[in-house]
This record gives structure tokens, sequence and C-alpha cells, in this order.
């Protein structure tokens, strides 16, 4: 039985541009000095570590840091909220993973605040039966962590399980749990996978036809 497995930023919805912005504006408003291309390199991962890889680990604390990313999500969310949407084709392919009786789970680096953001604003809880947040696991893709926990929840074999990525280190992390993964590129070109053998498809969104092979 297959099972489908979805980040959620660039992935169900296009929204990494807004990330981007929101933290090159905070880490410079911290001191940082990068340019937007730099800290686009740091995307990854939870809040928390985003801010120790460019600050270092003893700049501020737990609290500091859960404080700093709240407002920086706060700012994300009044931006991106007019463009609110899921990417192209994803409604009619969740319908259809619905209707063929394929589980279905998100896991990503976001935080449940993010996560719910979109679920409850985009009416999506129902498609889901499970949701696997920041929050949840100890460590980042790419650690399959994120990904094994949702095959538990859905009751899953990881070798069943596609992950559905925009990122190398989300496809890393599959990788890493066994799992294969069809890439968006919305946020990285063809040529930052090139490391990586467990991509069945890249799409830059769910009208391609190469994804009704996933229901064959």
């Amino acid at each position: 039985m297959k099972a489908f497995i979805f980040d959620l930023n660039g992935t169900m919805i296009n929204d990494m541009e807004y990330h981007l912005d929101g933290w090159h504006n905070m880490l410079n408003k911290l001191g940082a000095n990068m340019t937007r291309e730099a800290v686009r390199g740091h995307m990854y991962g939870k809040n928390e570590e985003l801010l120790m890889r460019i600050f270092g680990k003893d700049r501020f604390t737990l609290p500091q840091m859960l404080e700093i990313a709240h407002e920086k999500e706060v700012l994300y969310q009044e931006a991106f909220r007019p463009h609110l949407e899921l990417i192209a084709g994803l409604p009619a392919f969740l319908r259809q993973a619905t209707d063929t009786g394929i589980p279905m789970a998100i896991g990503s680096a976001a935080n449940r605040f993010n996560i719910n953001f979109v679920l409850d604003n985009l009416q999506l809880h129902d498609y889901f039966n499970a949701v696997v947040s920041a929050e949840d696991v100890a460590t980042s893709k790419p650690n399959p962590e994120v990904f094994l926990k949702c095959a538990a929840a859905i009751h899953a074999a990881p070798a069943d399980c596609i992950v559905f990525e925009d990122a190398p280190k989300g496809v890393e992390a599959a990788l890493n749990a066994g799992m294969q993964a069809v890439v968006l590129t919305t946020m990285h070109t063809r040529d930052e996978f090139a490391a990586y053998p467990n991509i069945l498809a890249f799409v830059e969104d769910y009208t391609d036809p190469v994804l009704q092979q996933l229901f064959a």
C-alpha cells in the first residue's frame, strides 16, 4: 500500500520567498548583515537551528530564539495571507489520493503555528491522517525522524512512502528514511538534487501528468 508524505512550505504552498523575506529582514535587524541569497542557504530545519547556525549557540537563550521566531512568523503570515493558496493541481491531487484510499501525512520543519495557519485557512485537516511538526522531533531534516514518525503514524512501511519535497535536505531525509521522493521545483533547481538517487520525478506543480503514475 502506498502512502504520501508532504513537506509543507514550498511543497504544498509556494511561500518560501515570503519566509526568505521574513528571515532576511529579521536577521539583519539582529545584526547578521547578510544578503538575501546568503540567507537562502540557511532556509532549512527548525527556526532555532537557523538562528544557532548564523549566530552561534550562545548568542540567544531558547526563550529568546522562540520569541524571535514567533515575531518572524507573525510577520510572514501577515504578508503571505492574501496569497495563501495551494500549489496548482494540489486540491485535485489530494482528492484523488483520498478517493483512492491512500493515507497521507504532513512532515514539516514548520511549527504547529504555521502548519495550522495553512490547514485551518484552507480547510485541509480532513485530508491528513497525521501531522508531524518541528515540535514533534528532536532532530531536523536531513535526519529521517520526521518522515519515519509520519510513516509510523499512518501505519505505512517506509519503503511504501512517497515524500513530496522542495528542498535538498528534505530529499536527503527521505533517502535516509528509505523513501522515494517527488521534487517540487519551487525553491531549488534540479541540479541541486544531483546527489540523491531516490527521486521519482521533478514537477513544477501537481498538474504534471507524470504524477498519475503514482496511482497506478
